[in-house]
């Protein structure tokens, strides 16, 4: 797949549906496109996929929703991100006819595209964004901004205030070109999806129910010797680390990781709350596919100690 260096400001005028018609200039410099309805939801599904859940056949592999990875099969545009295609012919194909003459706007699969959209909701989220992460490619919302980095990572919803990430199984809405080049997506954001996937709940559990959702800060570690910016800066960079390792060597680098933290502590009289940390380096390789007994042996062997996880 050819990816875009930057958006083109106009797209062709085609004697199509305008929504259409920017579907196919998308298209054609490496977006998947899909349509939206004027509420900016996906088209609904079609009589073939309509609430299968397991009860029947589905075209689309009884995925209604879309929650896993994986081509959709269906042949309409039916199944949110997984519907978006770069196929000209699809496009412009008699199953997806009504849906565009009906669309109220187009949606593109950033993580399709090798991109990852920083979705900033509001004045102080776009603050943020200025104060912490490198210039990229900015396009005005109707609420916020779009910041928009080469690179694609898992999505997810929340990560600070304010702030979304919307990249693979995700789509965001079609706000015109913005301004200014893009660029590389920064370690900062991906240890936010990181910290993100790492504090969810586990099955029967909430957030509060288990000692791995504790953070650190003073009241855990009264004996350090480190500033808090010192130990979060160091404790950030270390998942961001292990976050990129998503098809091998996130075993060794978590070890890596535990024993360059452990290291910093070694003058420490303690205590340092340095579970914690072996925790949260567990939970990020864990995120990426290490199990977790592996997880937690190359964090112990690296000299972080290992904050047992309360059974569900």
């Amino acid at each position: 797949m050819t990816h875009p260096t930057d958006f083109p400001r106009d797209p062709n005028r085609l004697a199509l549906p305008a929504h259409l018609c920017t579907a196919l200039w998308l298209a054609g410099i490496g977006l998947p496109v899909l349509p939206l309805r004027a509420s900016k939801l996906p088209v609904g599904n079609c009589p073939a996929c309509t609430s299968s859940r397991g009860a029947g056949p589905c075209q689309c592999g009884d995925r209604p929703h879309m929650k896993f990875a994986g081509p959709c099969q269906c042949p309409a545009p039916c199944h949110g991100w997984g519907a978006a295609t770069t196929n000209p012919d699809v496009l412009t194909g008699p199953a997806w006819a009504r849906a565009w003459h009906q669309a109220g706007g187009v949606a593109y699969h950033p993580g399709g595209a090798d991109l990852t959209v920083v979705d900033l909701d509001n004045a102080d989220a776009i603050e943020w964004a200025r104060q912490a992460l490198p210039t990229t490619k900015v396009v005005a919302t109707t609420r916020g901004e779009h910041w928009i980095y080469r690179g694609a990572i898992q999505s997810a919803n929340k990560v600070r205030p304010g702030v979304d990430i919307k990249s693979l199984m995700a789509y965001a809405v079609w706000r015109g070109p913005g301004t200014g080049p893009i660029t590389a997506l920064p370690d900062l954001v991906r240890a936010l999806v990181v910290r993100e996937e790492s504090t969810r709940p586990r099955r029967g559990e909430v957030d509060s129910s288990s000692p791995a959702r504790a953070t650190w800060d003073r009241s855990v570690a009264t004996g350090c010797r480190h500033t808090d910016a010192f130990v979060q800066t160091g404790l950030t960079q270390g998942l961001a680390r292990v976050a990129v390792c998503r098809e091998q060597g996130a075993g060794s680098t978590a070890y890596g990781v535990a024993r360059f933290l452990a290291k910093q502590h070694t003058a420490c009289p303690g205590p340092c709350g340095l579970e914690i940390l072996g925790r949260e380096v567990i939970d990020a390789a864990v995120a990426v596919g290490v199990p977790e007994a592996y997880a937690e042996r190359a964090v112990t062997r690296g000299g972080l100690p290992v904050m047992a996880v309360r059974a569900s």
